[in-house]
This record gives structure tokens, sequence and C-alpha cells, in this order.
């Protein structure tokens, strides 16, 4: 018999341990299947030695012995608690001694000459030695599968770690994971310096975040400070004086208050600021009035220098559309601001009519002989040194295209006898050119209306202005020989051809595009400028012509 734990295994407990070259666990693994009586737990299996049959005293008084009736042998179970079972073996008492025949004929054991330490167990009466029930006792032993290396002592030198969960990351699962996979290196004698290095440059890495953090907070308040002082109570920024002799052109469009007028003079180089221009913008009486324009200012001004200078119409810089107008005119005034060759606008007109917006409706024949005549609306359009022809004439036509549309001379059109917008604008036109008030445009539209008629018995539908002779020649002259007129075969001249010209012979204004659309209805067919300039009076019959004929020849000597 063995003592209890030793086995065919190599792995020794401890190298002091009295049982030190025990094979392991293997002995008693193959048995562990079996239940004790005791506890349920397993029971050891030990070897039965046979000896030869020993007579029978039947005058022995068989007693169990009170201190080895059950003797106790000490086990370890799986979790290293010590367990304990009872030797089957039951002891007789002679009546003169100890008898050492067993229940089963069994013999005190002779000692074992394999038995390395001579731990045999003793003859009945004897006490088997307890390793592990002492204080001096090693440790009970542990399965080989619950067994643990001895950590490795921590170096004096290394400092203390800090453990918050900010440096240590310990609140983070994939810190956790990493923290385990280190642990795991540890155990294995590997990777623990390497640990503590990753572990320092956390730390550090999470302290510059920290500085930065703080850092940046600090900067961001303090900016903003700033900004807020910079606009409760520290003054705008702004230059002085009346500035360098540079000038440079700021357009102002429609609508624009202080602020934008500010920012453009702020990006044009005026001004050093917005704020100061509001701020001197509202100091300045009458300063809220700033209209829209073009202006021609200097740079680096001071902000009320340049408030001032932009009340005063000398710093405007436009080109002025006048009602009746023709487009010459308005092309020689184009080249002018913007400091072009004669004929620059003019050229424009002619190769980018096409891009400049017309309307849908506007008609080019080959006998008009200005596709944007009657289209440059009148009005005042910002015009300066540096800006472009064809921007300048984007605007004129765009303003006539919004007026046109906002009176709808297309459904007005075919109520009047007319074929469309385009011979409306050119009523307009004639009306704008021949009338001299707002009476004398109504009764001109009518005169207009009342030759285009089929019905017309007095001129035959023939116009007979002098105007759209004029506007063919490119004249104003009021007194036209009767040979000079009956030679030109122009369709612009109305002496010789019927109905309305080719186009409109001028850009009429509002005044005349209302009366074109509202005409009087008294049945006027004549008019004579009795003076020669702004008294225009109106006739319906021949004979009453001629009479105001006579009117006129007698005033101007003729």
């Amino acid at each position: 018999m063995t003592e209890y734990g030793r086995g065919p295994g190599s792995e020794p407990w401890h190298p002091q341990d009295p049982l030190y070259g025990d094979g392991g666990w293997e002995g008693q693994q193959a048995n562990m299947g079996q239940q004790s009586a005791h506890g349920g737990q397993p029971q050891q299996q030990y070897p039965q030695q046979q000896y030869p049959q020993q007579p029978q005293y039947g005058d022995w008084n068989q007693q169990q012995h009170p201190g080895y009736g059950h003797e106790q042998y000490p086990y370890y179970d799986e979790q290293g608690h010590q367990q304990y079972v009872g030797h089957p073996q039951q002891q007789y008492r002679h009546q003169g001694g100890w008898d050492a025949a067993g229940g089963h004929g069994q013999v005190p054991y002779a000692a074992d000459p394999n038995d390395p330490y001579g731990q045999q167990p003793m003859a009945y009466g004897g006490q088997q030695p307890d390793f592990y029930g002492t204080e001096d006792a090693y440790p009970p032993p542990v399965p080989p599968g619950r067994r643990r290396p001895e950590p490795e002592p921590e170096p004096e030198d290394v400092p203390e770690e800090e453990n918050h969960p900010f440096f240590t990351g310990s609140g983070d699962d994939d810190d956790d994971e990493e923290h385990e996979l280190q642990n795991r290196g540890d155990r294995r004698g590997k990777g623990k310096k390497d640990g503590k290095k990753g572990q320092k440059r956390r730390n550090g890495c999470a302290c510059m975040v920290v500085v930065l953090v703080l850092g940046g907070g600090v900067v961001t308040a303090g900016y903003y400070g700033y900004q807020f002082y910079q606009n409760r109570f520290a003054p705008a920024p702004d230059y002085t004086g009346d500035g360098i002799d540079q000038t440079v052109t700021v357009e102002i469009p429609k609508g624009a208050g202080g602020w934008d007028i500010g920012n453009r003079l702020k990006e044009a180089g005026v001004v050093k600021s917005a704020e100061a221009f509001v701020h001197a913008q509202n100091g300045i009486p009458g300063a809220g009035g700033i209209q829209a324009g073009a202006y021609v200012l200097k740079k680096e001004m001071s902000a009320a220098s340049a408030v001032k200078l932009m009340l005063d119409p000398k710093s405007q810089s436009y080109v002025i559309v006048t009602p009746g107008e023709r487009n010459a005119g308005v092309y020689e005034a184009i080249d002018k601001k913007l400091e072009l060759s004669d004929g620059t606008a003019k050229k424009v007109a002619e190769t980018e009519y096409k891009n400049l917006g017309m309307p849908a409706w506007a008609q080019k024949s080959g006998e008009v002989k200005d596709p944007l005549e009657g289209f440059l609306f009148p009005g005042t359009y910002p015009a300066a040194k540096g800006m472009k022809p064809d921007a300048i004439l984007k605007q004129m036509v765009a303003q006539a295209k919004s007026r046109y549309d906002a009176y709808g001379l297309t459904s007005k059109a075919q109520a009047l006898g007319l074929k469309n917008a385009f011979e409306l604008v050119t009523v307009a036109s004639l009306v704008q050119a021949e009338g001299k008030t707002h009476d004398d445009f109504r009764k001109m539209a009518e005169v207009v209306y009342n030759r285009l008629k089929p019905t017309n018995t007095e001129t035959n539908q023939l116009l007979q202005f002098d105007s759209t002779y004029n506007y063919l020649k490119g004249t104003s002259n009021i007194h036209i020989s009767l040979k000079e007129i009956n030679s030109n075969t122009s369709p612009y001249n109305t002496y010789r051809h019927k109905g309305l010209p080719p186009g409109p012979i001028g850009n009429p204004g509002e005044d005349a595009l209302k009366a074109a659309l509202n005409p009087t209805h008294d049945g006027w067919m004549y008019f004579v400028a009795t003076d020669g300039v702004n008294n225009t009076e109106f006739a319906k019959t021949l004979a009453e012509f001629q009479r105001l004929k006579d009117k006129f020849d007698a005033s101007s000597g003729n």
C-alpha cells in the first residue's frame, strides 16, 4: 500500500515536501468516479494483501477499540480541502494483549523495501504520521489543473502607477482587453516591461490631451471675450483723413442699407470696417438717404469722410436715360462714363443684343435700325470706369422688360388693334416723341390709333410724323421740305409708307406708355405745334388742321 496521493506521475508538489517525488494525481484519478460512503467524496481504494487464514478463537471477546476502530486517514479533494476516511480495518483485543489478526485474517504489515521514506504504516496500534495537519506542515497539494505560477516580485525602483480610470483607461472595453492580453503575457513571463512602457505612454498622452483641452478652452474664452469687448466697448476700426490719391468706383444697388453699403466700401478698400461706416452714417444728418448708384471714392478714407462724399452728387457716376431719348445718345454717355472709345457701346449692342435679356416678343428684322431701341428704359444707372458696357446695357434692358411685363403689353396690344407688344412699344415711342404734356400724350395716342384704322379717309393710314423721319436721319429738325420727304424711301418715312415704322424711334417713359394704353376717344386726327416748341393743338378735320397750320406759319415767319 502506498501513501495517499502518490502515483505514477512525475510532477512534484514542492522540493522540500516529505512526499517529494510523489507521482502526482494520476494514481487517484482512475478511481475518482467512485463515491465514498463518507459525504459522497471519492474514496481512495487500497489494495488488500491476503494472508493465510488464522484459526478463530471462540472465547475471544471481539470489541472495537475506541482509538482505532475508525482511524482517520487524510486525503484532499479537487479543491484542495482536507478530508478524512475511516480505515475499514477492525482491531481485536485478546485477554492478554492485542492480536495481530484482523477480521479478514490480515497480519501486521511488513516493511516495504520499496518505500523510500520508510513511511510504511506500522502494526496495529501504531499512529500514521500526518504531514499536513500541523502548523509547520506544508500547504496541501493543489490539483495540477488549478496550479498557478508564483508572481514575480515587483522591481523596487518602479514608481507607483496611476490607478485613476482616466489615466489607466479602466473604463474602456478596449483597454480591458488590452490589459487582459498584457496579464496573459505577464503569466508567461513576457511583455510585462513593454506593458508598463505602454501604460506610461498612455498616461503621458492623457495628460497632454488634458493640457490641450484646457489650453484650447482658455484661448477660445479669451478670443470671444476680446470680441465681446470690441463689439460692446471698443471703437470700430477706422482710417483717418480724406483718403489717399487713389480712386475706386463702388456700385450701390437699390435697397441697400447701411451695413450692406459699409461692407461694399470695406471690400473696395474705402473704409476700414463696416461698423465704422454705420456709426458715422447714424451720426450725420441725412446720411440715411444715400441713393443707389456708382460712386467714385478714394481709398482709405475715414468713415465720416466717405459718408459726406457720398452725399455729394459729384461723387456719383452714372448714366441717365431720359424719356424719349434715342439709343445713340445712351451709347455715347456710356462710352464717356466708362472712358471707352466712341462707338464701343453701340458695337456691343449690335453684336450682343441676344445675350442682354431681351423679351421673347422683341423683333429684329432687317428694317429695324437698332434692335435695342425702345428697350433701354429711362432711369439712372451706375456707370463708371472699370465697368463693362454690356453690364450696364443689361440693367437697362432688365428694367424695360420688368416694366413692360407689369403693364401686360401682350394682352392689351390686341385690344388696341395692334399685332403684338412690339408694336405697342412703337406707338408709345411715337407718343413720347410728338407729345409735350400728359394731356398731349393721350390725345397723341388717339391720333395714332385713328390714322392706323382702315377706315381712315383723312390720311389714308399715313401717320405723316416728322419724328420718324428725324429718327431715320438722326436729327431733330421740325422744318422738313416736301421735296426731301418725298424723295426718301426708307420705311421710317411715314409720309410715304402706311402704318407704323419698323420699330420704336426712342425709349418711351412711363407717361407715354400709360397714354398708349389709355388714349382719348374724342376723334382727334391732326395736331400742330403752333408755337413751334411746347404748344400743341389738335384738330378732327382737315379744315381745322389747315387753320392750325396757318397759325404755325405765322408764328414762325413763313
